[in-house]
């Protein structure tokens, strides 16, 4: 917590108490038995975290990118998986919140931000993921409708989730031909493949979703035709550092974990701790977990100040932190 305000250090230590309490004593039943953990999450809620730098009049709590940083790290430090997921669905309140208009924010950030209802990010596609520009996905206007086919790929919470944050193509090839629309679960010929089976992250559910003429309301269009692509991309500026954050907290448990078992474990006759050796490689994983935070807070006030350096620090944040803490 150096260099925190008072108000930073609070909501760490909620943070940190709600992990410890709600969320570790079960990660390890959630991964086991793929169980999507609802009800923590609607506890997590009520503390604020569903709407973390959503604007308080739509229910979000309107905090910093740094405060959410320090919230996703203290929160995985309890169960990575379920944070992570936490992290999309807050990226896609925000997205809502940012660029919809008076009507969308109060039908959808209310819900979102109880987590009465549940969010899923719909960009990644079989044949394009970092690519985003070559989506092809697509949405035919008729009146004020639009026709939505094709599918996507690796959905966090697909299936299990109640509203489909889908960018599509709206317009010709490219980046300006994209638009971003919002889908809520129901809408006839939404329909999704079946559980990815994975080794770990399993309190998330990772599905495909498929589009086979959608009809999707013109009103359901966050922004502008062709603003989709601008629209996740500064979303992403803020999900690299959200899912930076989680790392870091998957790391710190680890250094607390790793020194417990130093103490604890004994070998001929005196702790691991005594251990030249293993006190360097503890000393390591301190030091990468470190320097991996500050690279974090660091892109996180960027984007905060909107500065124009921020979506690089927020890509090297994101590949720095997660290979060190991986390491760690």
């Amino acid at each position: 917590s150096a260099g925190l305000t008072e108000e930073q250090k609070e909501f760490q230590k909620v943070a940190l108490d709600f992990a410890a309490k709600e969320m570790a004593p079960h990660m390890a039943e959630w991964d086991e038995k793929e169980i999507f953990p609802v009800e923590t999450m609607r506890k997590a809620a009520q503390l604020g975290f569903g709407g973390i730098y959503v604007k308080p009049d739509v229910g979000g709590s309107g905090l910093s990118r740094l405060d959410t940083s320090i919230i996703f790290e203290a929160l995985s430090t309890g169960c990575t998986s379920t944070t992570a997921y936490m992290s999309i669905h807050n990226m896609c309140v925000w997205m809502i919140d940012t660029f919809g208009n008076e009507e969308q924010r109060r039908r959808f950030c209310p819900s979102l931000c109880s987590m009465e209802k549940f969010a899923s990010y719909c960009l990644t596609e079989p044949g394009s993921g970092s690519d985003a520009a070559s989506l092809l996905t697509s949405a035919q206007r008729r009146g004020d409708t639009y026709v939505l086919n094709g599918s996507k790929a690796f959905i966090s919470g697909g299936g299990d989730t109640d509203v489909y944050v889908v960018m599509c193509r709206t317009g010709g090839p490219g980046p300006k031909g994209i638009s971003c629309l919002v889908l809520e679960k129901g809408t006839p010929g939404l329909s999704f493949g079946k559980k990815e089976k994975k080794v770990g992250w399993n309190s998330q559910p990772t599905r495909a979703v498929i589009f086979e003429d959608c009809i999707v309301p013109v009103g359901n269009r966050l922004g502008a035709e062709g603003q989709g692509f601008s629209i996740a991309m500064k979303g992403l500026n803020g999900g690299r550092i959200n899912i930076a954050s989680c790392s870091l907290g998957a790391a710190h448990a680890s250094v607390l974990l790793a020194q417990e078992h130093l103490t604890v474990r004994k070998q001929f006759g005196e702790p691991l701790a005594n251990n030249q050796y293993l006190q360097f490689m503890l000393a390591e994983m301190a030091t990468r977990l470190v320097a991996a935070r500050l690279m974090v807070r660091n892109a996180a006030r960027a984007l905060q100040e909107e500065r124009e350096d921020a979506a690089v620090l927020c890509s090297m944040a994101k590949l720095f932190a997660t290979d060190e803490c991986f390491a760690v």
